[in-house]
């Protein structure tokens, strides 16, 4: 051992600082496929055999062994902490109910999903502006509601502002009217229902029996309803 290499293990306040010199930093012979081997380690590959066998096709003259070990390095690193996205089943839910029944924490998750998508940002604004011309009757806003809809690049509202122009006089009954089909339309999912539950293995004639044999103030409702 030299006088220098002595010289340097005692001057060391770290041993990071050991592994300075001609030897780091080398080039490897795998250095070049090394973001193949990090694109197929994101897409959920992790067998180093498996992967040897793809990079020596695209040239790769070097020893399994290397790749090993630099699959091992990846297993054995720090991996950084991320929370888990929510679902857009749960986004979804936030964005239909009341902002004030959200809890904090979900107001907070709402927040910061909606401040990395814009689109998703002003469907949530039209989703609830609509809501709350719904809840308190508001149909003169109607106009507005669809002006607004129609400037922002959401093709699947485009397509329901041109569904409610269309009806649009039954749209502003809803929205006035006390009065609403939900009770009918309870009823007819009832009987799709009684539909479905026979898997097609019997005609209309068991359908009616099922329905008329109902309990006596299902069939009242359902006449009233209907009539």
């Amino acid at each position: 051992m030299t006088w220098r290499t002595v010289k340097a293990l005692a001057d060391a306040a770290n041993p990071e600082e050991l592994f300075r010199g001609q030897w780091q930093n080398r080039p490897s012979v795998l250095d070049e496929y090394k973001p193949y081997l990090d694109d197929r380690w994101s897409e959920g590959c992790t067998n180093a055999w498996k992967l040897w066998e793809e990079i020596v096709p695209l040239g790769y003259k070097g020893s399994y062994q290397r790749v090993g070990a630099c699959l091992r390095r990846k297993r054995t690193s720090p991996r950084p902490v991320t929370a888990q996205p929510p679902s857009p089943r749960t986004v979804a839910g936030w964005i239909l109910r009341r902002p004030t029944a959200l809890s904090e924490a979900e107001q907070l998750q709402l927040k910061t999903v909606l401040a990395h998508c814009p689109e998703l940002d002003a469907l949530t604004r039209h989703v609830r502006s609509f809501a709350v011309m719904l809840t308190e009757r508001q149909d003169e806003r109607l106009p507005e509601w669809l002006n607004a809809v129609r400037q922002d690049d959401l093709p699947s509202l485009h397509t329901l502002a041109a569904g409610i122009d269309r009806d649009r006089d039954a749209v502003i009954a809803g929205l006035t009217l006390p009065w609403n089909s939900g009770v009918v339309e309870g009823h007819v999912n009832r009987i799709k229902m009684l539909k479905r539950q026979m898997f097609g293995r019997a005609g209309f004639g068991l359908l009616r029996k099922r329905v008329l044999l109902a309990p006596w103030s299902c069939c009242q409702c359902l006449m009233r309803g209907s009539g």
